[in-house]
């Protein structure tokens, strides 16, 4: 599809930005990723009057560790906008310091916006009024899996099937991409977070101790793996957390073994999807995957082991690029500079 020529016209403040359930990056034209921060915000109630404390890495520190008055808030779920206020709050922030400050971010901008192959209309006309809202003059859509691709470096606009599968902080997204398009996308809502919640569950009910999502974390980058190690322990760290029993601070050592056991229905789930997937990939885009194998980006792809179960179960061969955690913004950013891949940007 054809874009009239004015959505083409473009200024030095023109971005694109992944708005993840984790992070938040902001990709500036011509300058490539400006902003790396958790999408996180902080809010303070004084006197019946609520205020904005902190953003971004700052409202991140505070989290599980704040008084009474200030509260911090996650306003993506699942890669799409759970409460619209905070988030478009947010997304302003994000924007002004991408630029340099509120006082140099004309209107007259363009914005280009991840969003979840598997997003409604109505969470897609959510994400384009925070946008509208916090500054943005024109507000364009690209979907995860295909920017992911784009930043991968994925044959995208030529007739030649590529997969690949995105785990992010909130969703998986898996995708059959061709001639700029899906031939075949799926989501499921299986990422990051939910690992750590499963990592900071299994400890719960298995230690009697309950951890912060730092906490499970850290557990998950530091001895996070995909499967059980060949002699069935593998690497340890201490745990520190609040016993159920007795309320009292203490520390268990856990291993790798256990944390994969954690992890196992959710690995299990991004495999499902990306069989199902397969099944119902046409003949001819089949054949070029067997040959280019299967490419995976975001953070969620840097789990140890992941993608040697993939590999495994597919029998393909599965790469993780080497950008993962920055695929989709760069993507979107290369969408948002070159015409070549303008026809994959939509206003809806």
């Amino acid at each position: 599809m054809m874009w009239p020529a004015r959505l083409f016209t473009f200024s030095s403040n023109d971005m694109a930005i992944d708005l993840g359930t984790v992070n938040t990056l902001v990709y500036l034209r011509d300058k490539g990723i400006v902003l790396d921060e958790p999408s996180v915000v902080a809010l303070e109630t004084i006197d019946g009057v609520t205020k904005l404390r902190a953003v971004g890495t700052d409202a991140k520190l505070m989290m599980g560790k704040t008084p009474e008055e200030i509260r911090t808030i996650r306003p993506m779920r699942d890669g799409v906008i759970a409460d619209i206020d905070v988030a478009e709050q947010m997304i302003k922030h994000f924007m002004d310091k991408a630029l340099g400050g509120a006082s140099r971010m004309p209107r007259r901008h363009k914005v280009v916006i991840c969003v979840p192959s598997s997003s409604t209309q109505v969470e897609r006309r959510a994400i384009r009024q925070a946008a509208t809202n916090a500054g943005a003059a024109n507000v364009l859509l690209i979907e995860e899996p295909l920017a992911a691709a784009i930043g991968a470096g994925m044959p995208v606009t030529e007739p030649i099937g590529s997969m690949v599968v995105d785990i992010g902080g909130g969703t998986t997204e898996v995708a059959i991409l061709s001639l700029r398009g899906l031939a075949y996308s799926t989501s499921v809502r299986v990422g990051g977070d939910k690992m750590d919640d499963a990592i900071a569950s299994y400890i719960r009910r298995k230690y009697n101790l309950m951890i912060g999502e730092a906490t499970a974390e850290r557990v998950k980058m530091t001895i996070g793996m995909a499967r059980k190690p060949e002699d069935g322990v593998g690497l340890t760290m201490n745990v520190r957390g609040r016993g159920l029993v007795g309320g009292i601070p203490t520390e268990i050592e856990i291993n790798q073994a256990e944390v994969a056991e954690a992890l196992a229905e959710l690995v299990a789930q991004i495999v499902e999807a990306v069989m199902n997937a397969l099944e119902q990939t046409q003949p001819e885009l089949a054949a070029d995957i067997v040959d280019h194998g299967i490419v995976m980006t975001g953070g969620g792809s840097l789990l140890r082991e992941l993608d040697t179960v993939l590999a495994d179960a597919t029998g393909l061969p599965v790469v993780v690029s080497e950008n993962a955690l920055t695929c989709v913004v760069t993507g979107a950013g290369r969408a948002l500079e070159d015409a070549v891949f303008s026809g994959v940007l939509s206003e809806s």
